[in-house]
């Protein structure tokens, strides 16, 4: 596939029906935003990821899948430059992991996570939550905000859907506002590289269908930067998204275009159960197979 270097090979299997997906999907540049070769990550004698490959191509929305504890977020972690691979290389937006001031090179990547949600103050105000992060902190009271500033602020939270809630404080607002308002603070400082750690993993089903679309048409801009979207269930990936991981035991079984990974034979495989897939006007879903 030219994508991808796990030494598996996506066939052609299935791919009749989902053809002229695949014909319209986004073509990639020649240098990806995102390599990790031959990356191994272990932690108390115990391997998290191995054996590694995988490239992200500027245009590119990706989403990984596989049981729990397969290794995704230690994955987006490395990603994000949060944690540093035992052995193997990471190359970031055309810088190796090692060789550069990560304090220069994180804040172009936007890590989307649940674990901020538990950091932030109920008080602060939506507007306040998204401006600090144009000063990497997580309260506006140490940088104060120019006017340009808390404008750009208001602008991310009209582009997530929640410019109503500027004034509005964290406490009050529901999980699937609270997660959109989390985005608009990711987008604020402009990432050249977007990572989602489960996102939607709290929303009931109207807060995750409103947080996919605002996903979907943030993906439509043709200013946004690549995506890589952690997630439990098939159901949440968004209409817009490229290509897919399958994970299993800290390794990568299946990459590529959706339409390749997302069969039933493959799904079943990663998950260790028989399962059906199903593919309507654009959205996955998977269950046990009957």
């Amino acid at each position: 596939m030219g994508l991808w270097t796990t030494g598996w090979q996506c066939g052609d299997g299935g791919r009749t029906q989902w053809e002229p997906w695949l014909r319209s999907a986004p073509v990639s540049s020649p240098d990806p935003v995102l390599r990790l070769s031959s990356v191994r990550f272990r932690r108390d004698e115990r391997d998290l990821l191995h054996d590694i490959d995988l490239a992200v191509y500027p245009g590119q929305r990706w989403v990984l899948l596989g049981p729990n504890g397969a290794g995704k977020t230690s994955l987006i972690r490395i990603a994000g430059l949060y944690e540093f691979p035992t052995e193997g290389t990471v190359d970031i937006l055309g810088f190796r992991a090692g060789r550069v001031d990560i304090r220069q090179l994180r804040p172009r990547i936007g890590l989307h996570s649940p674990a901020l949600a538990d950091l932030l103050r109920p008080q602060l105000t939506a507007l306040e939550i998204v401006t600090a992060a144009l000063h990497g902190s997580l309260v506006p009271w140490w940088h104060p905000c120019t006017a340009q500033e808390q404008e750009e602020g208001r602008r991310q939270l009209e582009r997530v859907g929640c410019g109503a809630l500027a004034a509005r404080t964290y406490a009050t607002m529901s999980s699937g506002e609270r997660q959109r308002v989390l985005l608009a603070r990711t987008l604020i400082t402009q990432p050249s590289l977007l990572l989602l750690d489960e996102p939607a993993a709290t929303l009931d089903l109207v807060g995750r269908e409103e947080l996919l679309d605002t996903l979907d048409r943030i993906a439509a801009e043709p200013d946004t930067p690549p995506m890589v979207l952690v997630t439990h269930h098939v159901e949440e990936i968004p209409t817009s998204f490229t290509h897919a991981v399958l994970l299993r035991a800290g390794a990568i079984v299946y990459a590529g275009p959706l339409a390749d990974v997302l069969q039933a034979d493959r799904l079943s495989d990663c998950y260790g159960i028989g399962l059906e897939v199903g593919y309507h006007d654009g959205r996955w879903s998977a269950r046990r197979a009957r």
